[in-house]
């Protein structure tokens, strides 16, 4: 932005427009998304005919959100948010006190020095949407790792109750309106899943050191 712009920034709007700003980039920090959650319950349930032999039903988004490692995947996501949140807000409270600061001085000030400094929080405020828009990504990427490393433990145990029932057809329980309860093999994947999974370690997903990491390469020759 050139100086003649600034001026014409810092002439309009007092220093109270970029805190403003800082707080809009904030207002868009991520938020992290419970693991599959289940979708709304029918007011009224339909009724039940008879199970249909061969004919099984499983619901992803029902085992994840029943088993105990997706109560974990959830709780572990909600304190990555929560982490996330207290970065930015420490940077949005650091930038609102210095813009407030700059304000109360600007009677003082020289109009280069004005320029400058107000040049410095809005570099600073784009730095801040940048963070807030990567932790965004981050933390989505975290939670698509975590929900596929659950599926990765259900898939075999799916299989292994899919043989032990019998099953000749496999309908998808997330798109399915009504089912009769005995052909639902959910419970039994989740059992099974309980016994061998409850929790894993994982992170935060560092998207700005995987695009450093190319760049801090060295070359071949």
């Amino acid at each position: 932005m050139t100086t003649r712009v600034f001026a014409k920034l810092i002439a309009a709007a007092s220093c109270a427009a970029l805190v403003s700003a800082a707080g809009a980039a904030f207002a868009q920090a991520p938020t992290a998304t419970a693991p599959a959650a289940a979708a709304p319950a029918a007011a009224t349930p339909l009724p039940a005919g008879p199970a249909i032999p061969g004919v099984c039903v499983f619901s992803s988004e029902a085992a994840i959100g029943s088993s105990a490692v997706g109560k974990y995947v959830g709780s572990r996501l909600q304190q990555l948010q929560s982490q996330v949140q207290a970065e930015l807000q420490g940077q949005e409270t650091s930038l609102q006190n210095d813009a407030k600061a700059l304000e109360a001085q600007r009677a003082s000030l020289g109009q280069d020095q004005l320029q400058q400094r107000a040049l410095t929080l809005q570099q600073r405020q784009n730095s801040l949407q940048r963070t807030a828009q990567i932790r965004d990504r981050e933390l989505e990427a975290t939670q698509q790792k975590a929900l596929g490393r659950v599926m990765t433990e259900i898939n075999p145990l799916l299989r292994q109750v899919y043989a032990q029932k019998q099953c000749s057809l496999l309908l998808d329980g997330n798109a399915v309106l009504g089912s009769n309860p005995a052909m639902n093999i959910t419970a039994d994947v989740v059992r099974l899943l309980d016994a061998k999974i409850t929790q894993f370690p994982f992170e935060r997903e560092r998207l700005e050191q995987q695009a450093a990491a190319p760049a801090a390469a060295p070359a071949r020759k």
